[in-house]
């Protein structure tokens, strides 16, 4: 964030705010009652959602550089080039063992029978590989070769063709076909946004190779084969309550058959075993045939991601059924019951003691503590009665072994519509833990349902905004653009969601990531490219909320009434009884500058400077780029507190954070 000094300015004219008849008291003031919580702030109020969608997982936060790296593509040479001096048919064989090892049936051999001539294989990486000069790269190979004679060459290509750094493996001969493993590291000598891999065979002989590697040693915490480390330190600069995960559409598949298996995801990397992503074929405006799921981040490295970050998991399982804007392909009610098990073992997976059949599962890959997990989400995006059936089924399951787990039900696609009230109706008539809600809308609408919650029951079932983002233009819409416009929207719609806390418990925005080169949907929270990434406004504003969250609700009024639209302007407040300080929330979602008094009341005393976070623009259109990353960010200073009394001066299209020490 941008600091500036202390602004008394605002102040110069404070005459003309106080002004003395009691309506103009009230139609210019905001008062706030620190000691009149209305609700607690669910701790896991603000959080995010991760979907592989956009180059989210592979290609994204997983920081493997080589794609399609165990050749396991529909095409399995996607990817890859074959480059030799002499055509020979047989230099680069694609295998097949399905029947030893039906995970990871396939590899390639390389045969070379002349020293003399060139043979190579180039994998062009994710939309190119993003490498950094002075940093290590560690390679790695799988192998098995016969009898000696291949020395294989390893060497990063820049875009202009120069070779940036590289390594020499010299292969040893293994016996009876035991595969073997092969790891080098080296430094690049340049930067390129996007280099490619290139692996040369020198000498003669035949060698076998598989899960061909590559990461970069600057992955988060340092982990080999881990994550994208600028990526997760802007999740984690979030401060999120939650992450839920893996989605989201590649939760359901397109159909069955694709569905997300979690339990596909752990063990062993080269034992887990691939599967198409559901967005590979979903757009034709963004044709995406190499997208595919490898899961080398798997749900062993979501729940410790989840750790990592101070967030609580939330993973969503499938329900038996399959994406119902595809296939709409369900499973039999009475071949329900292995999904059903899958989440019983999952909570295991997660909980269990290490004395257990899953928990042992865990202990084995590292983390003998549990996970803590607490909820979980039974299908995502699924409706009718289909859908309530299983849920039916899988709710009696779960309560009957974990009667305080909490379950997160899917209310469809839309906020409204037949639908929607088909299911939120039936939830509620189940007693349903948590309702997910979905809102992909105009900014229009999000300003106009900031009041949404304002008359939902208290003592019910309780609300998970789970994916929401304001559309520029229209939903899946290539037009649609991160911009300040959309990013006050939801300020302002987020006010209403924090002023709710007690029938809101959890919002996530969505989607979180998107590959400059590879997105399918649009907006997003974070963009990337191979070596940059940054937030766009919209990032800023659930950063601002969630690392000004709070403890408690307490009333923000103007003529007594919540402020929701009046004037354009929306306001939430909160205490955070753990700093003793109270936190205003104020959206101008208009072209021109408010003045307003906050008014506090409840406390003895308060500080006599509040910090003021500022997030505005130049114009409502106004976006962020690799260019200028930081275009619109937030802006912090210090501002004087006269008593109890703060003159706001609330920009055109801003958001404005307060925060104050109180006694």
């Amino acid at each position: 964030m941008r600091i500036k000094p202390l602004l008394a300015a605002t102040w110069v004219n404070i005459g003309l705010l106080f002004v003395t008849t009691a309506h103009a008291q009230n139609s210019n003031t905001i008062m706030v009652q620190v000691n009149k919580p209305v609700a607690e702030v669910q701790p896991a109020m603000w959080g995010v959602f991760f979907e592989d969608i956009n180059l989210g997982a592979d290609g994204g936060i997983y920081a493997e550089l080589v794609k399609n790296r165990s050749f396991e593509f529909y095409q399995p040479l996607m990817g890859w080039k074959v480059t030799q001096s002499k055509f020979n048919e047989g230099s680069v064989l694609v295998m097949n063992r399905a029947e030893k090892n039906t995970a990871n049936p396939r590899f390639i051999r390389i045969t070379k029978d002349a020293a003399a001539d060139t043979l190579s294989i180039t994998n062009e990486g994710f939309r190119g590989m993003g490498i950094k000069k002075g940093l290590r790269y560690d390679f790695s190979v799988a192998y098995r070769q016969p009898a000696a004679g291949l020395t294989v060459l390893v060497e990063l290509v820049s875009m202009a063709g120069k070779i940036i750094g590289g390594t020499t493996i010299t292969p040893v001969v293994t016996a009876n076909e035991v595969w073997s493993k092969a790891a080098a590291s080296f430094t690049a000598t340049d930067t390129s946004l996007k280099a490619t891999l290139h692996i040369r065979f020198e000498g003669t002989g035949k060698i076998d190779l598989d899960m061909i590697s590559l990461f970069p040693e600057d992955t988060w915490k340092k982990r080999p084969g881990g994550m994208r480390a600028d990526m997760i330190q802007l999740l984690a600069d979030m401060k999120p309550g939650f992450i839920r995960f893996p989605g989201g559409c590649v939760v359901e598949g397109h159909e069955l058959s694709t569905r997300y298996q979690w339990k596909k995801t752990i063990g062993p990397v080269e034992e887990r075993q691939l599967s198409i992503n559901r967005w590979n074929s979903e757009f034709a405006h963004r044709p995406t045939p190499d997208y595919y799921q490898t899961f080398g981040l798997g749900f062993f490295e979501y729940f410790q991601l989840a750790e990592d970050i101070g967030a609580s998991p939330l993973p969503i399982l499938n329900c038996g059924m399959a994406c119902q804007f595809n296939t709409a392909e369900v499973i039999p009610i009475d071949q329900l019951d292995p999904y059903v098990q899958d989440a019983l073992d999952l909570i295991e997976f997660a909980n269990g003691d290490v004395t257990t059949q899953w928990g042992k599962v865990r202990a084995q890959m590292g983390h003998s503590a549990t996970f803590n997990l607490k909820m979980m989400g039974v299908g995502n995006e699924n409706w009718g009665p289909q859908y309530v059936e299983r849920l039916k089924i899988f709710s009696k399951a779960i309560k009957a072994r974990y009667p305080d787990f909490k379950l997160v039900n899917s209310s469809g696609t839309d906020p409204n519509g037949e639908r929607f009230d088909y299911l939120n109706s039936e939830l509620r008539k189940m007693n349903a833990d948590i309702i997910d809600e979905h809102y992909y809308r105009r900014p229009e609408w999000f300003l106009a349902n900031a009041a949404r919650y304002d008359n939902y029951p208290r003592n019910a079932s309780k609300i998970f905004a789970g994916e929401y983002a304001a559309q520029s233009d229209h939903t899946v819409s290539i037009e649609n653009k991160n911009n300040t416009e959309t990013a006050i929207a939801e300020a302002a719609f987020m006010t209403g969601l924090e002023r709710n806390a007690a029938v809101v418990n959890m919002a996530s925005y969505a989607p979180l990531f998107a590959h400059i080169d590879g997105w399918q949907w649009t907006p997003d929270l974070i963009w990337v490219n191979n070596l940059q990434s940054y937030g766009t406004p919209n990032y800023y504003v659930q950063k601002l909320f969630s690392t000004n969250k709070g403890t408690n609700v307490v009333p923000a009024l103007m003529d007594g009434k919540s402020i929701s639209g009046q004037d354009s302007i929306y306001v939430s407040a909160v205490i955070d009884k753990n700093t003793g300080d109270v936190i205003v929330k104020l959206v101008n979602a208009s072209d021109n500058p408010v003045s307003k008094i906050i008014e506090l009341s409840g406390a003895k005393k308060f500080s006599a400077t509040a910090t003021l976070t500022l997030l505005k623009s130049n114009a409502a259109g106004d976006v962020n780029s690799f260019v200028h990353p930081d275009a619109v960010s937030p802006v912090t200073s210090a501002t004087p507190v006269k008593g109890n009394k703060i003159a706001a001066v609330l920009p055109a299209n801003s958001f404005s954070v307060y925060r104050v020490g109180m006694k």
